[in-house]
């Protein structure tokens, strides 16, 4: 069943063979992603009489961490546990008011490790309850478009402060979801009311070019700040 290609010398027939070997490698090192590793957990929860759904929790401040700590202690089912093995004060796996960075999210990723973020700790204890008993599933998916960097901040008449930002990642686009972190922490979370190149208006940009970022009826923005940029897709729940 094995086929033999032809190479055209021994430097191409190597490349060849190093890249055929190295296809074969990964496809038996395949990592599920986070959508299937999610999967997994829930049939596990809904089927396994003694279950133990395991979190990893970071938060924006300890009283946040403790909070959330003591609620999940809480939620209890027959048959069932909450464990929270690690807890810290960060930026990433299972946050309250806090967001992973470009390269934290792009790790998850790859090793298939889904990050989940709330803003409300009643909806993260909703989404902890439903996962022990095994009913949980996402009404809607969230896409991360894009980040920028704020470089120089603008007071413009009638418009309030424009983010003078460089595109660090992905695009931007005018009227999606804009997060604006400040040290890692989430300050506010609104609509992109305006986007303009120089004194163009425009309806997206691109990594690798400036632009001015204005936020829907807010003003608070500072050099350093980070905007990430997102937009929320429904899902039917099943």
């Amino acid at each position: 069943g094995e086929i033999f290609e032809i190479a055209k010398n021994e430097r191409e027939g190597r490349k060849a063979a190093a890249a055929a070997a190295e296809a074969i490698k990964a496809s038996k090192h395949y990592i599920p992603t986070a959508r299937e590793r999610l999967a997994q957990l829930l049939e596990t929860l809904r089927t396994s009489d003694e279950a133990e759904l395991r979190l990893v929790v970071k938060a924006d401040a300890a009283g946040s961490l403790e909070a959330i700590r003591e609620a999940v202690a809480k939620i209890t089912r027959d048959g069932g546990s909450i464990t929270i093995t690690h807890g810290a004060v960060g930026g990433m796996i299972f946050g309250f008011n806090v967001r992973p960075d470009s390269k934290s999210r792009k790790d998850a990723e790859t090793k298939g490790i889904e990050i989940r973020t709330y803003s409300i700790i009643y909806e993260l204890l909703d989404d902890i309850e439903a996962m022990l008993v095994g009913r949980l599933a996402p009404d809607q998916v969230e896409q991360v478009l894009g980040s920028a960097e704020v470089r120089e901040v603008f007071k413009v008449p009638r418009q309030g402060n424009i983010a003078g930002s460089y595109v660090t990642e992905g695009v931007v686009q005018r009227g999606a979801h804009a997060r604006l972190l400040r040290a890692g922490v989430v300050i506010h979370d609104g609509l992109i009311s305006s986007l303009r190149r120089f004194k163009d208006d425009v309806r997206e940009v691109a990594a690798g070019f400036e632009c001015g970022i204005g936020i829907d009826d807010y003003n608070d923005i500072k050099v350093d700040d980070v905007f990430e940029i997102y937009e929320i897709t429904e899902v039917e729940r099943t």
